[in-house]
């Protein structure tokens, strides 16, 4: 291997570190809006309680895991028969080079029932 190659080599792999640091945060920040909203389905009463304090309680638990991204605006309601179906549909958008973002679209969908989230 010459050095070019070497350094055509360092060169793509970097790149591609690059964007895994920029996506790495994004899904981590996925996974927390998730956790919250299974956490909130499980907790006791979840079912009876109206959409504005269960939106309540859930930005309470998004701001612990430091979730910057979800709006208020992104987060909607339905009713069922045994309780609520929450949906959370978010993006984030994170530059990349220059002109380039990196956009990633999140939907979330989460029963808030008497059953406790199943």
């Amino acid at each position: 291997m010459t050095l070019t190659s070497f350094v055509i080599v360092l060169a793509v792999v970097g790149f591609f570190a690059y964007i895994g640091m920029k996506l790495f945060p994004m899904y981590m920040e996925y996974y927390a809006v998730r956790s919250a909203m299974k956490g909130l389905a499980a907790e006791p009463g979840s079912a009876d309680m109206d959409p504005a304090q269960a939106k309540m309680l859930l930005f309470r638990r998004l701001d612990i895991n430091n979730s910057d991204n979800v709006k208020p605006d992104d987060v909607k309601f339905d009713r069922m028969d045994s309780g609520w179906k929450m949906h959370v549909a978010y993006e984030v958008r994170k530059p990349l080079v220059a002109n380039l973002d990196v956009v990633g679209k999140f939907d979330i969908t989460q029963d808030l029932t008497t059953r406790g989230g199943e």
